[in-house]
């Protein structure tokens, strides 16, 4: 696995929005594989695949003795098992100290999981403290729309050497009535 080290507020924010805090890496594939426990049970299911992203920076910046406030607007596609478009939002909160620094974001997922069609929203909380870090990016509760009505689950990524960004993507669903 290759190291990731934060040393600009650019670095930081785009291996944060692409779900990179030294997560292991996740197999880049682009099949997607769903199984039903039982008739009647809930629906689990993985999509793998890989995405583009593209941050806008907003302002203002909000700059202090020993730190940075940021905001970016984030766009995304797809592809895989989740084949989408993404919009969101993210703040950013860096320090002087190397190696420390925060994230939260919020992204509407808009497209199809696995052949299934609707919404859901991500929500995405990073922490760098002195290089060790911490990530969280799970599907938010009821945010489901369409055939992905009541969807839950959890998301990693990471980028390979060449820069190629992946996702995998842990979800259940409930039973189809």
């Amino acid at each position: 696995m290759r190291k990731l080290l934060f040393p600009t507020l650019n670095d930081f924010v785009a291996i944060c929005i692409t779900l990179v805090l030294c997560l292991p890496a996740v197999r880049q594939s682009n099949s997607a594989t769903t199984s039903a426990n039982q008739k009647g049970a809930a629906m689990s299911g993985r999509a793998t695949g890989t995405f583009d992203v593209n941050l806008v920076p907003q302002e203002p910046t909000d700059k202090a003795d020993g730190s940075t406030l940021a905001r970016m607007t984030i766009d995304k596609q797809f592809h895989g098992g989740l084949e989408a478009t993404a919009k969101g939002q993210m703040l950013t909160a860096t320090t002087d100290v190397k190696g420390s620094a925060a994230y939260v974001a919020i992204e509407r997922i808009s497209g199809t999981l696995n052949g299934l069609a609707g919404t859901f929203v991500l929500q995405h909380s990073g922490t760098l403290n002195r290089g060790a870090q911490q990530q969280s990016v799970t599907v938010v509760p009821d945010s489901g729309t369409g055939q992905l009505a009541g969807i839950s689950g959890k998301m990693t990524g990471t980028i390979a050497a060449d820069g190629t960004h992946s996702y995998e993507l842990e979800y259940t669903l409930p039973a189809p009535h």
